[in-house]
């Protein structure tokens, strides 16, 4: 919803005016703001505003500098809304700085300064969880880049990286092994030299034959990237969903993260293989969303990172799911099914552009091949993922996950552990625990390759 046209111009001529500093009586009135949160991440910034009540609001872009003004009405300014200033991060890719103040009476204006111009996705979400009624500002880049191409550069600038860095310590270990072995010949004493009209200082002493030059792998030696094995991996939950919450408060959020961010960088070291994660810092990622990143890589595997949670402390076990079109195979899987489905809700997804997708995500429905395969990769998951710890079942269990609905690429949820269990959420806060789970999942996924060859990427979507 924009300013209307016939006032933005006095609307932009106010601006100037904004009263940035309030003082303590102008603090009484208008709905109460509870918080404000900015999540800056490269796909889009989410700015948010909680309240005791709905608020309405309308906005418009402002180019030259790219600006997003925003005005609240029914508020008064207050201490939380100024709070809104000092959280915008230096490193956001989208927000320069946020300025705030009364616009006119019960109304607040916000100007957000853009590093670029952006798409804004205005919308209101209803109370839920822990939440009251938010007022939800998505930032998102005007040209989406293309996500393969990068993966595929990324790769190529690592191997080549590595390549130098190989040939520069083969190159350091030769000389260090020439100066071992054959030291260099002292000179010649002064009266030689001078015997010898200065003829022995001139030429080189010749001790041995030159070394080899470093070899070079010829080109066949050399390892050919013709096509790019994509894993994408998927940490749960994330930004204002902060997923199932431990004992002590380890967020599952946050253990899942970190678990992705390691699993990542152990499956990038390996050849012709490259990772693509749906999120990789402490934003919120719709589950519609997280299935389009994955189709749009041409992923040949999707791995979806969660720690389980459960109404009685003692539940604790690793589990694997894959996708069920025929129901759950439990009604323990069917539970967890629906918890996990409900993250929308409480990460909070804009419903006109959701449904959308869903309606798309019916269209393409998971092909019975898909689960097939999501099974396998299971299978090979269970057993490392049971020399860690303990199973919660010793069989993949199936049930309607909307995160697993991609038609064409092998998908699983591996809930690590009850982070809801007290010794299972000090596991998962332990980095050597950490570093043998990463491992565990690092060898299902080669299992599953080594028996299951991923076809050449030709799918057009």
């Amino acid at each position: 919803m924009s300013v209307h046209a016939s006032t933005r111009r006095d609307a932009l001529r106010r601006m100037g005016s904004l009263v940035l500093l309030m003082g303590a009586a102008d603090l009484a009135h208008g709905e109460l703001i509870v918080a404000v949160r900015v999540w800056p991440a490269e796909d889009y910034t989410r700015v948010t505003i909680e309240s005791d009540q709905a608020l309405k609001a309308q906005h418009l872009l402002v180019p030259d500098p790219p600006r997003l003004v925003v005005d609240i009405d029914g508020l008064e300014l207050n201490a939380a809304l100024r709070e809104l200033v000092g959280k915008v991060r230096a490193d956001d890719p989208y927000i320069a700085g946020v300025r705030v103040g009364q616009f006119m009476p019960r109304v607040v204006r916000l100007v957000v300064d853009l590093k670029q111009p952006v798409r804004p996705q205005q919308f209101a979400l209803d109370p839920v969880a822990a939440y009251k009624h938010r007022l939800v500002f998505d930032l998102y880049p005007t040209h989406e880049h293309d996500p393969l191409l990068a993966l595929i550069r990324e790769k190529e600038a690592a191997e080549k990286q590595a390549a130098r860095d190989v040939r520069d310590a083969l190159g350091e270990f030769i000389a260090r092994v020439d100066k071992a072995v054959l030291p260099p010949r002292p000179a010649p004493p002064l009266a030689e030299v001078l015997a010898l009209g200065g003829a022995a200082a001139s030429a080189p002493v010749q001790t041995r034959a030159p070394p080899p030059p470093t070899p070079m792998p010829s080109a066949a030696e050399m390892q050919r990237i013709d096509r790019l094995i994509i894993v994408a991996i998927d940490p749960g939950h994330g930004g204002e969903d902060p997923g199932a919450i431990g004992p002590t408060g380890l967020r599952e959020k946050d253990v899942v993260l970190a678990v992705s961010l390691q699993l990542r960088d152990k499956l990038n070291a390996l050849p012709n293989m490259r990772v693509m994660m749906t999120r990789d810092a402490d934003y919120f990622v719709p589950l519609y969303e997280r299935v389009r990143k994955a189709r749009r890589v041409q992923a040949d595997l999707f791995v979806s990172i969660h720690a389980d949670a459960f109404m009685r402390p003692e539940a604790r076990g690793a589990s694997v799911f894959a996708l069920s079109q025929s129901g759950a195979s439990s009604a323990a899987a069917r539970w967890m099914a629906q918890r996990e489905n409900a993250a929308d809700l409480v990460g909070g997804v804009n419903v006109s552009v959701r449904d959308e997708q869903v309606l798309r995500a019916m269209l393409d429905m998971s092909t019975a091949a898909q689960i097939k395969d999501s099974l396998k990769l299971g299978k090979e998951m269970l057993h490392p993922l049971g020399r860690v710890g303990k199973l919660h079942k010793t069989y993949v269990e199936q049930a309607g996950f909307a995160v697993l609905k991609a038609p064409d690429v092998p998908s699983i949820l591996v809930e690590t552990a009850f982070i809801s269990n007290p010794e299972e959420e000090a596991l998962l806060r332990d980095a050597a625990y950490q570093a043998e789970l990463v491992d565990a999942l690092v060898t299902g996924i080669r299992r599953y390759f080594a028996k299951n060859p991923p076809l050449a990427r030709n799918r057009q979507l």
